[in-house]
């Protein structure tokens, strides 16, 4: 095989494609969130290696390495987590992302995964807007249903013919590759997230339910929802379902959670109608200690503009309230924050190669009180 390599040529099923990502930014109001009010870089290099061996499957390998520091102003999640943030080890080149999706006959498509966030295995993508700096906003708000993390995962999706209508069903274990010292997938100790949705999809419009059944305290919604919102806890509790395993007990609390989706965009770019992403999400806590959150909910909406000035640029413009607890667990108010969040950017490409996107965002009790109110720039 080392005779047939050829300068140049890579392999006639494998594509490679890459990205670089280089951020310089500022936020004013970081110290109120335990942040240095300083200016900040990031970079994350990622590439793309997608390999077919019918033509109809793929196996995407995705290998990545970058630096935002881990409490800088791109790594605070809600407050300022860059959407291209690379969360692994600094400066080292790692498998990121690693699944095999093939079809099943001619309306299923099946993913079996080391390495996966559900919403790879949706029946559909439920947003149309695009961040350019938060990814709080990521697929409609990125809070109860869709905050998610890299874990071993399977799924299937089931597209009903050339109808708009498709159905997906999909289950992300941490327990499966022994996070937090426990190797039980899909047991008891297990910390999962089983994700279904229904979609109805047109060229020109879409919307969705999406249901999440989040067990033994997945709580990886912090992207886009305020410290009581994600403060699952339930140690405090003898009534609490527990398991024990080699002489430890686990037993955290499990949610349920809603998210509707909507989007529509114009016929033709270029105008000044926008493409208008809609998202709301319910959040439904049992087994958590008595005080802490047991109702919560969250919303947002994205604006976005493409080519208005030079072909392939966007304006882009999301506002929204992150995930807030509305009820406590024993029904008492557990008077919350009321958290909001904007960005507003501007992306052009200079050429065929480079984007560039300047961007500002902010946001009023974006956290834990009313001192948490922020602005910065990107």
């Amino acid at each position: 095989q080392f005779n047939e390599y050829e300068a140049g040529s890579f392999t006639d099923t494998t594509t490679m494609t890459g990205k670089a990502v280089f951020a310089i930014g500022a936020m004013d109001g970081a110290e109120s969130i335990g942040l240095r009010e300083t200016t900040q870089t990031m970079y994350t290099y990622t590439l793309n290696l997608n390999t077919s061996f019918t033509g109809e499957d793929n196996l995407y390998v995705r290998l990545r390495t970058g630096d935002s520091g881990g409490s800088s102003i791109f790594a605070k999640k809600t407050a300022g987590y860059h959407t291209d943030r690379y969360s692994g080890t600094t400066d080292v080149l790692a498998v990121d992302k690693i699944w095999y999706q093939f079809p099943v006959g001619d309306n299923f498509t099946a993913w079996v995964a080391p390495k996966i966030e559900n919403y790879y295995m949706y029946a559909a993508t439920p947003s149309i807007y695009q961040p350019g700096a938060l990814k709080a906003f990521k697929l409609g708000g990125n809070s109860a249903v869709f905050g998610a993390s890299t874990n071993v995962g399977a799924g299937v999706k089931y597209q009903v013919g050339d109808s708009p209508w498709a159905f997906s069903t999909n289950i992300v274990s941490a327990g499966a590759r022994g996070d937090n010292g426990v190797n039980d997938f899909l047991g008891n100790a297990d910390k999962s997230k089983w994700d279904t949705m229904v979609a109805y999809t047109k060229p020109q419009w879409h919307g969705s339910l999406t249901v999440s059944s989040q067990h033994n305290g997945w709580n990886s919604f912090s992207y886009y929802a305020t410290s009581k919102a994600t403060d699952l806890d339930a140690s405090g509790r003898t009534d609490s379902p527990s398991y024990t395993s080699e002489g430890r007990t686990y037993g955290a609390p499990n949610a349920l959670a809603y998210a509707l989706r909507t989007y529509w965009r114009p016929a033709e770019s270029g105008t000044i109608t926008p493409e208008v992403t809609l998202g709301y999400d319910v959040l439904s806590v049992s087994g958590n200690d008595v005080g802490k959150v047991s109702e919560a909910t969250s919303w947002m909406i994205g604006l976005g503009w493409s080519d208005m000035f030079r072909a392939d640029d966007k304006i882009g413009a999301a506002f929204g309230a992150p995930l807030r607890a509305t009820e406590n667990e024993g029904g008492t108010d557990p008077a919350d924050v009321d958290a909001q969040l904007w960005e507003i950017y501007y992306s052009f490409k200079p050429n065929d190669s480079i984007t560039v996107i300047p961007a500002v965002f902010g946001g009023n009790d974006v956290l834990a009180d009313t001192e948490d109110d922020i602005s910065g720039v990107v």
